[in-house]
């Protein structure tokens, strides 16, 4: 078997070697294996350890370009029949490699998703399964809960993702997307084996954000649709005031109220505006058909 692990990184010096050494002690002899380290920008000395790695390809960006550029440039560099994507950090265990492959005969993806959240924040893991249930609802792609970007793909599968060339990407919803035939194991939630993570709860939300502008116009109908109801709100709200005003001669007061449902009407339209220049601003930047990334150096022919 030919396999090739697509690994991108960010800040992970203290976790390079080690992941190295427990991925070499899951794959047997059969296996021809290779790791690609994709360093995406890396502040610290990441790129130093990968050097010094005798069996591992190596991308290292320009700057940090983000971890679905990295993905994106990773994949790019494949070549073998079946590949792995998965991070350095050992959140996605070495160990469950030797299980996914006895299904990836009878599978096209062989992914990952954790049951539980131990060691997250609360509030996190609250809002993280709130995103799933929203993007369910609104787009025709199916997110699983917990799903990771750790899973064994076929050649076939990697070419179909490579298709999609968008600048904005999505990889859990181009995943999906794709579709394919996809076995899942479950595991255990497994904290970092060293240093911090990265992705800070903001940087989190405007990933959330991100797919769900990505996959779905769903926001566009739903600020369409309060329009239409606050602008027959209003009608009827016209028609009552004059019709009062002329039956009782009663003119119109309520300074106080006046200004709150002005209030709301402008909210409600800058929320309508804000959503209109999300799918705005990604045509933009897909339109300027800027490279998704600039390698600095890497140890390819």
């Amino acid at each position: 078997m030919n396999l090739e692990i697509v690994v991108p990184c960010y800040n992970e010096e203290r976790n390079i070697l080690r992941f190295y050494i427990e991925i070499d002690n899951v794959l047997n002899d059969d296996i021809d294996w290779q790791i690609i380290f994709v360093n995406d920008g890396s502040d610290d000395d990441t790129l130093a350890e990968i050097k010094k790695l005798e069996n591992a390809k190596y991308i290292s960006f320009s700057r940090n370009f983000g971890k679905e550029a990295a993905i994106y440039a990773g994949l790019k560099k494949t070549t073998a029949e079946y590949v792995i994507l998965m991070d350095a950090d050992l959140q996605d265990p070495p160990s469950l490699i030797p299980e996914m492959l006895t299904y990836i005969d009878d599978y096209d993806i062989v992914a990952t998703r954790r049951v539980t959240r131990t060691g997250e924040p609360k509030i996190r893991s609250f809002f993280a399964r709130r995103f799933y249930s929203i993007m369910n609802r609104m787009s025709d792609i199916e997110l699983v809960d917990g799903a990771r970007d750790f899973r064994l793909m076929k050649r076939n599968v990697v070419d179909s993702v490579l298709e999609l060339n968008e600048i904005n990407r999505f990889s859990k919803g181009i995943f999906q997307w794709v579709g394919f035939d996809t076995k899942w194991i479950e595991y255990e939630n497994i904290e970092r084996a060293e240093g911090e993570t990265s992705w800070s709860f903001w940087q989190l939300f405007k990933y959330s954000i991100e797919g769900i502008v990505s996959f779905t116009v769903a926001p566009l109908y739903i600020s369409t649709i309060i329009g239409i109801i606050f602008s027959i709100i209003s009608f009827f709200s016209i028609l009552f005031i004059v019709i009062r005003t002329l039956i009782f001669g009663d003119p119109v007061s309520g300074w106080p109220s006046t200004i709150s449902i002005i209030l709301l009407i402008g909210g409600i339209q800058l929320f309508s505006i804000g959503v209109l220049g999300q799918y705005l601003a990604k045509t933009y930047i897909e339109t300027k058909n800027r490279p998704k990334y600039i390698i600095k150096e890497d140890n390819f022919n």
